[in-house]
């Protein structure tokens, strides 16, 4: 059962990496979620602490995922106007049954949001720049959290190597 655990866990790991770069799967928390999967192998010791605070570090990327684009926006000189639509174009974005669509997303929502307010295209398109750039400090952020589970999960499963096989035997 061990082995079947850790292979799991394994499997929900590498989700979670891809998932960061690739729109549909969930990244960071795959990642987790292969973290408490191993957890519950009887040949690796509790370690609760270590999944509530790997919990709480994926809530909290989870949750800058949404703002950051926006962010981004608003330090190339977008107007709220621009970080709304970059919020919206990135909802748009996830739904939109077109190829990139979570990358243009964010890009020209806050291009159309800015235009709408200034009818500039240079200020526009400085806004929308600022959220694509946003948009690839989320994911960056995201797959460097995956592959610190992938790192974390390897240190289990390494530690616990012999007990795991004796286990398995």
């Amino acid at each position: 059962m061990d082995i079947l655990l850790i292979i799991i866990g394994l499997i929900l790991i590498i989700i979670g990496i891809i998932g960061c770069v690739v729109p549909g799967l969930p990244g960071p928390f795959s990642a987790w979620l292969g973290l408490l999967v191993t957890m519950w192998a009887k040949a690796i010791p509790d370690d609760w602490s270590l999944i509530g605070i790997t919990l709480l570090a994926t809530l909290i990327v989870s949750i800058l995922d949404y703002f950051i684009p926006a962010v981004g926006t608003k330090k190339f000189g977008g107007s709220k106007y621009g970080v709304y639509g970059a919020i919206i174009g990135l909802i748009v974005g996830i739904f939109a049954p077109i190829p990139g669509g979570i990358l243009i997303g964010p890009f020209v929502g806050a291009f159309i949001g800015e235009y709408l307010k200034n009818n500039e295209i240079s200020t526009a398109l400085k806004a929308a720049f600022g959220a694509f750039i946003g948009f690839l400090a989320s994911t960056g952020m995201q797959l460097i959290l995956s592959l610190i589970f992938a790192f974390l999960y390897g240190k289990m499963i390494l530690e616990n190597w012999d007990a795991i096989f004796s286990a398995a035997s």
